[in-house]
């Protein structure tokens, strides 16, 4: 017979061991990139064009490319997803319909990338003649993250106790009033949380921008959202396979540079969810 005691040490070392099986494959990608790529980074290669056919030179069409794309997308995605999301919680009844559309939501999130790609080549690029453009591309994105940040959202709207809604709608508030004043503030780290996880994923794909937006090598930085931008999961894959003979020291930076700044995107938005945290009330 096991004791407790044994027991509970059997089980820490199963829950170590396995947390070690998430964290090492992690670090050593992340080790084998930075051993490879330190020589290439430096001011030049983040803040100058591409030169000699992307051979040398810097990324920064590529770094600013993306984060355009990251912000366009959220600024779209965001305020859509989480009005959805208050109408499925606070207002929608629950029925058949409401049902069926909260199943096609969460159904939505497994769709291939690449469909949505094709989806944002035939709706924006060909069919509203926006061409390949960052306005086509960030409203692929935008439809790309719209599921993820709806099911967040309304997680956080329906985790918010039903008592706060009571004594607001009790003390005169209409129901928008307490929405807007009682419950999105309660439920807004929640609702960031959905939105740090659609900017994790959006910033590294590269299927979507292929067919509406990424370019393969721009002289000039954009002027307008009707232009094409460079972004860095497109470069990235552009320089590693289209390219003969490129440096592995450029490709292993821009990979890096590519993490970095998903890192940065989440770190920010992880402080701005942990500052509104601080403000709930229970």
């Amino acid at each position: 017979m096991i004791s407790a005691k044994t027991s509970q040490k059997i089980w820490f070392a199963i829950l170590f061991f396995a947390t070690l099986l998430v964290i090492i494959p992690v670090g050593m990608v992340i080790y084998i990139i930075v051993k490879n790529c330190w020589q290439a980074i430096n001011f030049e290669f983040l803040f100058s064009m591409p030169k000699n056919g992307m051979r040398a030179g810097g990324i920064f069409p590529a770094i600013l490319g993306t984060i355009i794309l990251v912000i366009c997308s959220i600024s779209i995605a965001l305020p859509i997803g989480v009005f959805a999301a208050i109408y499925l919680s606070e207002y929608a009844k629950e029925n058949l319909l409401t049902r069926l559309i909260i199943m096609a939501i969460t159904n939505l999130a497994g769709i291939p990338s690449v469909v949505y790609g094709l989806f944002g080549l035939g709706m924006f690029v060909v069919f509203m003649q926006f061409g390949a453009s960052i306005l086509a591309g960030s409203l692929t994105l935008a439809i790309m993250q719209l599921p993820v940040i709806i099911t967040a959202s309304r997680e956080a709207l329906k985790s918010v106790p039903q008592s706060f809604r009571e004594v607001s709608l009790s003390l005169g508030a209409s129901k928008w009033q307490t929405i807007r004043h009682v419950v999105l503030p309660n439920a807004l780290p929640g609702i960031l949380t959905g939105a740090i996880l659609s900017i994790a994923r959006q910033a590294g794909e590269t299927a979507p921008i292929l067919f509406t937006v990424a370019a393969f090598y721009l002289p000039q930085l954009p002027k307008s959202i009707y232009d094409q931008v460079m972004t860095l999961p497109y470069h990235l894959y552009v320089i590693s396979t289209q390219i003969p003979n490129m440096p592995a020291k450029i490709t292993y930076g821009t990979a890096l540079v590519l993490i970095m700044l998903v890192i940065i995107m989440n770190i920010f938005s992880i402080i701005l969810r942990s500052f509104f945290r601080k403000k709930k009330k229970w």
